[in-house]
């Protein structure tokens, strides 16, 4: 990365085994003082306008200061700072400030075509947001302790887990994640956030009537959150590769995270990153219809990473199975007053009603379309982000090994859930989907809150490999690293 002034038109930048060119059109669109990044991964340049490179180095800074200062703080300090927001948050007068900013937000959105699932911040999410930060509070985890020890003749060698330092975290338009990130202070560290522009008003009104006043109340260092208040993607660049971030985590679309992922690992600053899900179901010949029925309905309750995007049914059973994963989804879309939008592979057409015409609820309006498409494996890579239709693919497989050489060639490694009786065929596919999350039921456990009563900062799938020594859920409490101290008492000690 360099300033604007030290490049000219048909300068070559060489990262990594990439040659990419300077254009005169990008070179136009540079002004004094901004900054040019080459990635690598997209053999492409990007232009970090001079006003973020201000925003970004300040909040870095103030978020290094405050890591510094938290060191000094109590454990009952920060719980009390987790007390104190989620009183606020309850507080309906100090709610509202969010709520105006959130309609906003949200209106700004829909007359852009964009989906506003995730964006509004009803009273669910504000529960779940308040449960969040209670759960912090509550918390049995202290920043800096004792993990093992190894005892030598006149010395003692201990291992003890400690903060990490400033995290830096850029997550989609989804107001809840703020009362999840949080979490990573009750570990000790700092957080640098920039949220996606659809969100940024509820952001700044949450930082403004929650977080900062909390931190007051706590008296933590109040650079121990920030948020970078920009609506440029280059915010994003710009903070993942700044070497004072101890950790970048980032959370979106697949294709904006695994560009962000690059720039910081080509930066040197270590990266954990959380992008497309898309759960899959994978029925077993033996699998009972009352609990398939159940286990598909709560699978389609609301559109987010763990909804069930695809379902396997044994060839052999799709006369059986097919009309009860369609009377299931229709039960889940009836609650939102739709009806399911059905993509149909390997013939599981034949099994689903014929020439029906629904009103699909997309991001930029209602749209007339067939209920049932007919597609092909090779789609099933895709992920529905429907608004208000329950969508998901049904295919049908010639046997369990199929189902699984599907599953491990187009999903995005992440949620497969096995619905059989039969043990061995439950643990056969245990084993050989990679997939970081398996259950025998619905799918929408995978949930850090839910499932492990941590808020989650969020879910890593397996198709960039797996992980080192640690869950595909990403907590406030997994942000650690591990310091070696040694205790001498033989001042002749020696080697």
């Amino acid at each position: 990365m360099a300033n604007q002034q030290t490049f000219q038109v048909g300068d070559r930048f060489i990262i990594g085994q990439q040659i990419i060119e300077l254009s005169e059109e990008f070179h136009r669109s540079l002004a004094a003082d901004d900054q040019v990044l080459a990635v690598a991964a997209t053999k492409s340049l990007k232009r970090i306008p001079s006003e973020v490179i201000s925003l970004v180095e300040r909040a870095v800074a103030s978020a290094s200061d405050a890591f510094s200062g938290l060191a000094h703080c109590s454990t009952e300090s920060v719980n009390s700072f987790f007390d104190a927001a989620g009183s606020l948050l309850a507080d309906d007068e100090a709610f509202a400030v969010i709520d105006d900013a959130n309609k906003l937000d949200v209106a700004d959105a829909r007359s852009r075509g964009r989906s506003t699932t995730r964006l509004v911040l009803d009273p669910k999410m504000r529960s779940d947001m308040i449960q969040a930060f209670h759960m912090w509070r509550d918390a049995d985890m202290i920043p800096s302790f004792k993990t093992d020890e190894v005892v030598h003749n006149g010395w003692s060698v201990e291992q003890w887990r400690a903060p990490l330092g400033v995290v830096g975290f850029v997550f989609e338009g989804r107001p809840n994640v703020f009362a999840d990130a949080t979490g990573v202070l009750k570990s000790g560290n700092t957080v640098v956030f920039r949220i996606g522009s659809d969100a940024l008003r509820t952001a700044k009104a949450i930082m403004d009537v929650v977080i900062v006043p909390a931190l007051r109340r706590a008296q933590l260092p109040e650079g121990s959150v920030q948020l970078i208040a920009s609506r440029e993607h280059a915010a994003g660049w710009k903070l993942f590769s700044d070497r004072r971030i101890a950790l970048a985590v980032a959370r979106g679309s697949g294709e904006a995270v695994a560009e962000l992922g690059s720039i910081a690992q080509q930066s040197g600053v270590p990266v954990s990153l959380h992008g497309t899900g898309g759960a899959w179901m994978i029925v077993g010949e033996s699998a009972q219809l009352s609990e398939l029925s159940q286990y598909v309905e709560h699978s389609l309750d609301r559109k987010v990473c763990n909804t069930m995007n695809v379902i396997c049914v044994p060839v052999s059973k799709a006369s059986i199975f097919v009309p009860v994963i369609l009377e299931s989804a229709t039960r889940a879309a009836g609650k939102r007053n739709t009806a399911p939008r059905i993509h149909a592979v390997n013939g599981a057409e034949k099994y689903l009603p014929q020439k029906t015409v629904i009103s699909v609820r997309r991001a930029d309006g209602a749209h007339e379309e067939e209920q049932i498409s007919v597609s092909n494996e090779s789609a099933l890579g895709h992920e529905f982000e429907w608004e208000e239709n329950p969508e998901f693919f049904i295919v049908l497989t010639e046997s369990t090994e199929h189902a699984m050489r599907l599953f491990n060639q187009y999903s995005p490694q992440f949620v497969v859930s096995a619905i059989t009786d039969d043990e061995s065929e439950s643990e056969l596919i245990w084993n050989t989907c990679n997939a970081p999350f398996f259950g025998n039921g619905f799918t929408r456990w995978v949930d850090g809150q839910f499932a492990l009563l941590r808020p989650e900062l969020g879910l890593s799938n397996w198709q960039s490999g797996r992980l080192f020594s640690r869950s595909g859920i990403l907590s406030g409490d997994s942000a650690f690293t591990v310091r070696l101290r040694v205790r001498q008492s033989d001042a002749g000690l020696h080697r």
